[in-house]
């Protein structure tokens, strides 16, 4: 291997090591912020436990008041239905 040969090897890795690195970090800080929201799951498809269960995917009924599924911060107040907090009782 001549010296020439020897630093395009050694650029391609850097440029490869730099694209992974810059790929992953920009995918971690686009990742927003989580809230519950609640009144708004599908039956079956609540993220957790409510008055009646203790397990994700066990409430039966669709748009529980007590149920919740974790949505983008903010979005819970755009959609029908949906609330921050749950029902009372």
């Amino acid at each position: 291997m001549n010296s020439r040969q020897t630093l395009r090897i050694a650029l391609i890795g850097v440029l490869t090591v730099g694209a992974g690195t810059f790929a992953a970090s920009s995918s971690h800080a686009a990742a927003p912020k989580m809230q519950k929201c609640y009144g708004i799951n599908a039956a079956h498809k609540n993220d957790c436990h409510t008055v009646g269960h203790s397990c994700a995917g066990q409430d039966a009924k669709a748009r529980d008041p007590n149920a919740f599924i974790a949505v983008p911060a903010g979005l819970c107040q755009k959609i029908a239905g949906g609330s921050t907090k749950p029902a009372k009782g």
